[in-house]
């Protein structure tokens, strides 16, 4: 059974999902941080606050907190501009080098050509 882990940890794919999974954690931070020190700031001068978690209204014993939402909301829209931009990166250069690579032959191709050949052959 250790076998089998070792080689199902050693597949391409977990390596790859592990990098991508830490990447993301490092990256989340990276934003987190762009949004709480530059962002809100940003965002607080024209509320009239520099920190919108703080921003909350009551009704009775409730308490919501909408500025911790916004901040959340600022999180996701940053984020997934980010991966977007990141997306629409990868895909232009893996459309070079799908445009660059030469027509490889398929199979049928192949198959063609032979039975072509056999045909020249036995015209002969």
């Amino acid at each position: 059974m250790l076998t089998e882990f070792k080689q199902f940890i050693a597949r391409g794919n977990v390596i790859d999902l592990a990098v991508g999974v830490i990447i993301g954690a490092a990256f989340t931070a990276i934003v987190q941080s762009l949004v709480k020190n530059l962002i809100n700031p940003l965002i607080g001068i024209f509320v009239g606050k520099i920190d919108l978690s703080n921003l909350v209204f009551k009704a009775g014993d409730a308490t919501f907190k909408y500025g911790s939402f916004i901040n959340s909301v600022i999180n996701f829209l940053i984020i997934s501009f980010v991966v977007f931009l990141i997306v629409k990166a990868v895909n232009k250069i893996t459309k070079k080098e799908e445009e660059e690579k030469p027509d490889t032959p398929t199979e049928t191709d192949y198959l063609k050509e032979i039975r072509d050949l056999l045909k020249e052959k036995e015209t002969k």
